[in-house]
């Protein structure tokens, strides 16, 4: 099956498996998944992932993070769609849940966090909002 938007497949397959409280979920590996996976394991959102060769493109298997029942990843959301590009400068970076979350921008220098998007002074494509 071909999916337009694998990014958000990606986000909506790690929501429905946070939200049914599994341990792990599988997501067919590309670079760009590869990146935002490390940001969240950067981010503190999930506790880690890893590649698993399947001797076709690639599994990403995410190990999902609880606190005792608590879900610590409460919410994702995808901005920039096929249909709509939504692009920002590094002085229009949008900020999530006033800094309490993180936007995924993928700009010239890879994708990255809002604030390391600032940091760095580059503006991008806005990704996705998690928080």
């Amino acid at each position: 099956m071909q999916i337009s938007d694998v990014i958000a497949d990606m986000l909506t397959r790690i929501r429905n498996a946070n939200d049914a409280k599994h341990s792990t979920v599988d997501i067919p590996a590309s670079n760009m998944k590869k990146a935002i996976a490390q940001i969240l394991v950067d981010e503190g959102y999930v506790s880690g992932f890893q590649v698993v060769d399947d001797g076709k493109q690639g599994i990403i298997r995410v190990t999902l993070k609880y606190n005792g029942k608590e879900k610590v990843l409460k919410g994702l959301k995808r901005v920039s769609k096929p249909g709509l590009r939504i692009y920002a400068s590094c002085e229009e970076m949008p900020r999530v849940m006033n800094g309490l979350g993180i936007a995924v921008v993928s700009t010239s220098k890879g994708i990255m966090t809002d604030r390391q998007a600032r940091k760095e002074n580059v503006g991008g494509e806005v990704l996705a909002f998690i928080w």
